[in-house]
C-alpha cells in the first residue's frame, strides 16, 4: 500500500469526521464519521456547499468564511447544526485553512457531541451492570445456602409428624422454598457461559416473532423491517432468543394493560458502523430494535429499569430486562432505551467487527 493509501485508510477509519472544502465551501473528501454523522454520502454533497447540508448559525458561517481569506484557525464548542435531512446535532468542530493545489480550502475535523454522550451512558451502563451483578450474585449465594437447609428440615420435619393432614404445612414450606430457589436461579441470570457460533440474527427474530404471534392471537399489529444485508453474528442463539423475547413481551404487556386504538410493535434491524461500546471500537455492529406506540414507560424508573427487581407493572418480576441485559452484556453488547408517549424504542446492540479484526 503506497503512502497516501495509508494515510487515507487511517482517515477513513478515524471516529472523528473529517472533511475538506475547497476555496467554495465544496466537500472535497469526506471521511465515513463525517458520512454517518451527517446522513448522506460525500457523492451527493459534494456539488453543494456546505452551508445547503449543514445549516450553521449566521455567525458561524461568517466565522467559516473568512477563515478563508485570513487564514485563521478555530474552534466550536456545543455548537447547534442541522443536517440535510434535518437532524438536529450538538457538535464540537475545529477548522483549520489548509494549501490545496491551486487555491486555500478548509480542514473541518467534527466530533458530536451526542455520541460522546452516548459513550459516557453506555460506560455508565456497563458499570452499574457489572455492580449490580455482583451484588445479586452474592446475595443470591448467601439466600439459597440457608434455603437449603431449610427445605430439607421441612422434609425431614414430614417424616415425623404423626398424622398425613399435619404436612400440608410442611408441604408449603417446601414449595415457598422452590419458589425462592427459582426466583434466585432467575436472578443470576442463564448459569452457562453463551455458546458463541454464527447465526442469522433474523432466524433468532422470526422464531421470537412466532411464539409471540401465538400469544397475542391478533390483538396487536406485528410488523418486521428487516435489513437483509446484515452478515451472520456470533451469538449463543437460545440466549439471544431469550433476550429479544424478554424485550418484545415488555412491549406487548406495555399495550395490553394500558389500551391504545392501533396498538402495533415493530421489530426493526439495521447496521450502524464506526461505534464504540464500552472501551472497545467496532467497524459494524447489528442494531436489533423492538418500537411499540405504547403510554411510554413511566419517568421514575427509567434511569433504574434494568436493574433486578425494578418493574413499572404491580404484578412484574422485574427481572426479564435485567436477564436480557445480562445476556447482551455476555455477547459484548448492549441495550438501550428511549421513551416518550407513543414511542418506545428498545435497542439492542450486537458487535459485528471489531476495529482491526
Amino acid at each position: 500500500m503506497s503512502e497516501i493509501g495509508k494515510f487515507t485508510a487511517i482517515i477513513s477509519n478515524l471516529t472523528t469526521g473529517v472533511i475538506l472544502l475547497d476555496s467554495d465551501l465544496r466537500a472535497v473528501y469526506m471521511n465515513s464519521s463525517a458520512e454517518i454523522l451527517i446522513g448522506v454520502s460525500s457523492k451527493r454533497l459534494a456539488p453543494k456547499p456546505i452551508y445547503q447540508w449543514l445549516i450553521l448559525c449566521e455567525k458561524e458561517l461568517e466565522l467559516l468564511k473568512n477563515a478563508l481569506f485570513e487564514n485563521h484557525p478555530y474552534t466550536i464548542r456545543e455548537a447547534s447544526v442541522t443536517t440535510i435531512k434535518g437532524q438536529e446535532l450538538i457538535i464540537d468542530y475545529s477548522v483549520s485553512p489548509i494549501d490545496l493545489e491551486s487555491s486555500v480550502g478548509l480542514l473541518l475535523e467534527i466530533q458530536g457531541r451526542d455520541r460522546l454522550l452516548r459513550i459516557e451512558k453506555e460506560e455508565e451502563l456497563f458499570e452499574r451492570h457489572v455492580t449490580t451483578r455482583n451484588l445479586v450474585r452474592g446475595m443470591a449465594h448467601e439466600i439459597k445456602n440457608p434455603l437449603g437447609g431449610i427445605r430439607g428440615a421441612a422434609q425431614l420435619l414430614e417424616r415425623q409428624l404423626p398424622e398425613e393432614s399435619l404436612q400440608e404445612y410442611t408441604q408449603v414450606i417446601i414449595n415457598e422454598a422452590d419458589r425462592l430457589r427459582d426466583l434466585v436461579d432467575k436472578l443470576l441470570g442463564p448459569r452457562s457461559l453463551p455458546e458463541l457460533l454464527p447465526i442469522n440474527v433474523h432466524s433468532v427474530l422470526e422464531h421470537v416473532h412466532t411464539l409471540v404471534v401465538a400469544e397475542i392471537a391478533g390483538s396487536i399489529e406485528l410488523i418486521r423491517d428487516y435489513d437483509p444485508s446484515i452478515p451472520d453474528i456470533s451469538a449463543d442463539s437460545g440466549q439471544l432468543i431469550q433476550a429479544v423475547l424478554n424485550l418484545l413481551r415488555n412491549a406487548v404487556q406495555s399495550l395490553t394493560e394500558q389500551p391504545i386504538n392501533n396498538p402495533k410493535i415493530t421489530i426493526r434491524t439495521r447496521t450502524k458502523r464506526q461505534v464504540t461500546m464500552g472501551s472497545s471500537k467496532h467497524k459494524l455492529v447489528c442494531v436489533i430494535e423492538i418500537i411499540d406506540n405504547g403510554v411510554g414507560i413511566d419517568d421514575a424508573i427509567k434511569n433504574s429499569m434494568f436493574f433486578p427487581m425494578i418493574s413499572g407493572r404491580a404484578d412484574g418480576s422485574g427481572l426479564g430486562l435485567s436477564i436480557s441485559q445480562f445476556i447482551v452484556s455476555q455477547h459484548a453488547g448492549l441495550i438501550e432505551c428511549q421513551s416518550e408517549p407513543g414511542n418506545t424504542v428498545f435497542s439492542l446492540w450486537l458487535p459485528l467487527s471489531l476495529i482491526g479484526d
